[in-house]
């Protein structure tokens, strides 16, 4: 089961955290601006969504974006550039205000019409020896209560994530530690 999982990768094979791909996917979900932060236009998206309301700056200043209102104008303005460090800072803060303005729309859409399914693509084997492989098939499964999942999610609780989404792959009977390493969880919403 999970807790055997300790050396994943040891004898050749490859994946990612059920509960990261998930993440990934409902950050896919989620949408947003698709321009780099590195360039000017995708900056300028992300600080004049973080600056738009009273709302979105506070937001962004509890997402980790601490800096004086002063730098934040000269930067709409253009009269000066982000560090890189202050442009993970404005990208990791509009990722989580993102995360948290559509966590709700999006719960309301996983939770329609009683769940949603999701297809679980297994670990990718291909280089592990021959006598080591073992039979992983795809599965799906329906899942009907999305709460605690984009609940984690939005709150960027890795932890309590990876906890929601191994309690919801339980239903997938005795064979749901070997769905703990993925190459990918797809659904739609």
């Amino acid at each position: 089961m999970p807790e055997k999982t300790i050396d994943f990768g040891k004898f050749g094979a490859r994946g990612i955290k059920g509960s990261d791909a998930v993440a990934r996917k409902l950050d896919d979900l989620a949408d947003g601006i698709v321009t780099p932060v590195t360039m000017k236009r995708g900056l300028m998206a992300r600080l004049h969504y973080l600056t738009r309301t009273d709302h979105s700056r506070q937001a962004a200043r509890d997402a980790g974006l601490t800096v004086t209102d002063r730098t934040l104008k000269a930067w709409l303005e253009g009269k000066r550039q982000p560090s890189t460090a202050n442009l993970d800072r404005i990208d990791a803060a509009y990722r989580q205000v993102r995360r948290q303005n559509v966590a709700r729309h999006l719960l309301r859409r996983l939770n329609a019409r009683g769940g949603t399914r999701v297809e679980i693509h297994p670990l990718n084997q291909s280089q592990v020896p021959r006598p080591l492989q073992r039979l992983v098939e795809y599965r799906t499964m329906n899942v009907r209560r999305w709460d605690r999942i984009v609940e984690t999610w939005a709150a960027g609780d890795h932890q309590g994530l990876d906890d929601a989404w191994e309690d919801t792959i339980v239903d997938l009977g005795s064979q749901w530690g070997q769905y703990e390493y993925v190459t990918n969880v797809g659904f739609a919403a």
